[in-house]
């Protein structure tokens, strides 16, 4: 089992940045893949911001350029770095987990990101 903890929401005005951390504890050695998902309302999940253990990252086009996805390894943390925000990121952000072998998983409680115009 892996455990996911999200810190760093809050209220930001257009234009303003926000950083968002994950913790991740547990069954460390299985994952392959971290990252951050949100979900706006009347919306569905959609992905934000992924990145490998090897440290290679994917973001969804919306954010490309101006969201950023890290990770450290040693602190099994994985951060979303979200700068020049706009109102439509508005969402609850979700830190998300996988494993391959065997395939799973796993998610945060969500911190909700306001962004007001």
């Amino acid at each position: 089992q892996v455990r996911l903890v999200e810190s760093g929401g809050g209220l930001v005005q257009a234009g303003g940045s926000l950083r968002l951390s994950c913790a991740a504890s547990g069954r460390m050695s299985r994952l392959n893949a971290l990252g951050w998902y949100r979900q706006a309302p009347g919306k569905q999940r959609e992905l934000v911001a992924t990145i490998t253990t090897g440290g290679i990252p994917n973001y969804a086009d919306s954010v490309k350029g101006r969201f950023t996805i890290s990770n450290d390894n040693a602190k099994n943390t994985v951060y979303l770095q979200m700068n020049s925000l706009k109102p439509e990121d508005t969402a609850v952000y979700y830190c998300y987990a996988r494993s391959l072998y065997p395939f799973d998983v796993y998610w945060g409680q969500g911190t909700q990101v306001t962004v007001s115009s």
